[in-house]
């Protein structure tokens, strides 16, 4: 099996600040993770890490057979899938739906005069449908939902066909019916064995997919827990990383979350 990504002892500091404190971790190729924690856990810089944003302050981080310091990450970036917050604003919104996700095959962001061949304009129509928003190609980026944009932002990301697929908590601001739509889109692209290793940020265990198979929990950007999902998303484990005690159900490969009445954190 094909390990995509591969940390060893990973900070990253920011001043007095520790971001990431001595993480290490290891990616197959044929998983799919959830990175779960508080506010200030580490998460988003973690994916930074991943997706060959930023370097480490120490340690080492391997990334599909590479090692961030020794390649040109203009190289590695185009086999990374990469879904956030910050990428959406940067979005003309002006942009057709189709060519948000065609111009990914040259890693811009808006057209230009780039030429696609039919292949791509293909791929791209494709991945709109697989992700439910074929019926958005002609509409533009700015009048979409946030739900439609996010759904528009996983076919971008896969416009590529990556090695590995990133996404920085892809549910954050939807509403119930919005996130249940994604979380099920996610499952179907999950359990896709031809889909590539897959790590998804969130804070709410409510946003696991289906088909996801391990967790990666920080807290004060350390690691709490690492591994399969049935193993570390115990009812000890999430209430050390969210610093109260909690109560975990698991029903119809679902996982939910709530405090535990009478009891105060510590």
């Amino acid at each position: 099996m094909t390990t995509v990504l591969e940390f060893a002892d990973v900070t990253v500091r920011r001043g007095q600040s520790i971001l990431l404190d001595r993480v290490s971790w290891t990616v197959e190729e044929d998983e799919r993770w959830v990175v779960l924690g508080p506010n200030g856990a580490g998460k988003t810089t973690l994916l930074q890490v991943a997706s060959a944003q930023l370097h480490p302050t120490s340690g080492v981080a391997g990334i599909l057979d590479e090692v961030l310091g020794t390649v040109d990450v203009f190289d590695l970036r185009p086999r990374i899938g990469l879904t956030s917050a910050a990428m959406a604003e940067r979005f003309p919104r002006h942009e057709l739906v189709r060519d948000v996700v065609v111009s990914a095959s040259y890693g811009v962001l808006g057209r230009w005069r780039e030429e696609y061949a039919d292949l791509d304009h293909e791929r791209a129509a494709q991945l709109l449908t697989e992700v439910g928003v074929a019926h958005l190609a002609d509409r533009t980026f700015g009048t979409l939902s946030e739900g439609e944009r996010k759904r528009v932002q996983i076919a971008r990301a896969l416009m590529s066909d990556p090695e590995l697929l990133l996404l920085d908590e892809p549910a954050a601001g939807l509403d119930l019916g919005g996130r249940e739509d994604l979380v099920a889109t996610l499952s179907v692209l999950a359990m896709d064995e031809g889909s590539p290793a897959t790590v998804l940020v969130s804070h709410h265990v409510e946003e696991i997919p289906p088909g996801f198979t391990h967790a990666l929990l920080l807290r004060a950007g350390a690691v709490v827990a690492s591994g399969p999902l049935e193993q570390v998303i115990t009812e000890p484990v999430l209430s050390r990383t969210f610093g109260m005690p909690l109560l975990l159900s698991h029903q119809d490969d679902r996982w939910s979350a709530r405090r535990r009445p009478g009891r105060h954190s510590g």
